[in-house]
């Protein structure tokens, strides 16, 4: 991942996201399994409420898995 802008996204209370963390998902800013082998896993979180939310898609937020800017830093 890298110079990716953060993707918007609806984020629905009670379900469970796995947000990529390797680079390789075709469905970013989720996980779709190509991690597999790679020895980095995704983050699994439950969402609490219903939300808009601006998720990571370059991968060096410190706020995984929003984005926190880190994409415009060099």
């Amino acid at each position: 991942m890298s110079d990716k802008s953060p993707i918007k996204t609806d984020l629905v209370a009670g379900a469970t996201y796995a947000w990529c963390r390797c680079g390789q998902s075709k469905s970013a800013p989720f996980c779709d399994g190509s991690h597999r082998g790679s020895g980095v896993s995704p983050m699994v979180f439950k969402q609490e409420t219903n939300e808009a939310a601006w998720l990571c898609a370059c991968g060096r937020t410190g706020n995984g898995p929003r984005c926190d800017g880190s994409h415009n830093k060099s």
